[in-house]
């Protein structure tokens, strides 16, 4: 992806491409077709076919890597409890996704980002995972991480005021979850609703094992998007290096926008990788 030389000639035509690319996909969006390559989408209205993939994408999934296994949470001295963002001087970002809806929809999105040779982060909600056990093992399998996003996706910040222990049984089911179905309790902790953690959750998220709470700088706001054009217009806009995307990886409009996302994070020569290989 972003960190290899490419001659310009064949950046400046996946440019192009990606332009023309959402130019078609905002057309079809104002005819109230809905989502491409998903069930309707926000419109509502009758599928379309999928965007085709960019000819910059591989046809392989990426290789494992030593952060997308059931190795655990690490500690990264030097950065807060609270993490948004990774260094600002290198040409990398993460994208994580929240895990959660349409198990379907969750392997059509990790199918197109393996096709880009990406690999993402998941926070995966305990529920969904339990409904869903086998998905645990598709994202590790896939070279991604996995993390946790509470038991039942509850207003943690607020549950935890008025009582803790049963906010902190929203990590920590997630976490005895995530060791049964993977072997540890997962890479990272964000709470619900998400990105921010305040002092009680950040408390329970240490005492559950979870030294770092992963937050976000880029909000995709994809749970409220009316068709791809407005996530990847959030997104693009404000994209810099170090970047943490937080994105729903079961939302149609998301797995609709991903194929345009990924070649224009690799047009602006970034790379996309999980968040701690981001910090790495």
């Amino acid at each position: 992806m972003g960190g290899r030389e490419r001659p310009v000639h064949r950046r400046d035509a996946l440019g192009a491409g990606a332009v023309l690319l959402a130019s078609a996909l905002a057309a079809g969006c104002a005819r109230g077709g809905g989502e491409a390559g998903v069930r309707g989408g926000a419109g509502g209205g009758a599928p379309v076919s999928s965007p085709p993939v960019s000819p910059a994408y591989g046809s392989q999934a990426p290789a494992p890597s030593p952060y997308g296994s059931a190795a655990g949470p690490r500690r990264f001295p030097g950065w807060p409890g609270v993490i948004t963002h990774g260094p600002r001087d290198r040409p990398r970002i993460a994208l994580t996704f929240e895990g959660r809806g349409d198990p379907g929809l969750a392997r059509a999105a990790l199918t197109r980002i393996e096709r880009a040779g990406v690999r993402v982060t998941v926070l995966a909600v305990g529920s969904w995972l339990e409904a869903h056990p086998e998905l645990a093992r598709r994202i590790l399998d896939g070279g991604h991480e996995i993390g946790n996003h509470t038991e039942h996706h509850r207003d943690l910040a607020a549950l935890a005021e008025r009582d803790e222990h049963s906010a902190y049984e929203e990590i920590a089911a997630c976490a005895r979850r995530l060791r049964r179905l993977t072997g540890s309790i997962g890479t990272w902790f964000r709470p619900s609703p998400g990105p921010g953690a305040t002092a009680p959750v950040r408390r329970l998220a240490a005492r559950a094992g979870y030294p770092h709470v992963l937050g976000y700088d880029v909000e995709s706001r994809d749970h409220a998007a009316t068709g791809v054009p407005a996530v990847l217009r959030k997104v693009t806009g404000e994209l810099r290096h170090g970047s943490v995307v937080g994105l729903s990886l079961a939302r149609p409009v998301t797995v609709a926008a991903l194929p345009l996302l990924l070649t224009e994070i690799d047009r602006r020569g970034l790379r996309a990788v999980t968040a701690a290989e981001l910090l790495s």
